[in-house]
């Protein structure tokens, strides 16, 4: 998903659940807003925030990218159907002046 159409999803309160999955002292440096703190372990363990619906759109970020591709896979095989990974991931959405929460 490219950073400007979540950028609207969010101002529109359409928001899909964004997972972020970078370390604890990385999220709370700053996040996007909204989003649900998930490192793939917790994924993998089945201990992170997830919706119960498994249809339900979910972008994972994660600061450049690897971390994200194996939460996406691990989301893939716990039966998420929806999931798609934010292009430029956290240093894209800070590149390009987005919000984020801390």
């Amino acid at each position: 998903m490219q950073p400007q159409d979540l950028a609207k999803k969010i101002a529109a309160k359409k928001a899909p659940t964004v997972v972020d999955v970078r370390s604890g002292i990385e999220f709370r440096r700053g996040h996007i807003p909204g989003a649900v703190h998930a490192p793939a372990w917790k994924i993998l363990f089945r201990m992170a925030p997830l919706p119960s619906d498994k249809e339900a759109e979910l972008v994972v970020t994660c600061e450049h990218g690897p971390r994200a591709q194996i939460a996406q896979a691990l989301l893939n095989s716990r039966g998420y159907r929806n999931v798609v990974l934010l292009d430029g991931h956290m240093a894209g959405w800070r590149r390009a002046g987005r919000p984020q929460e801390t």
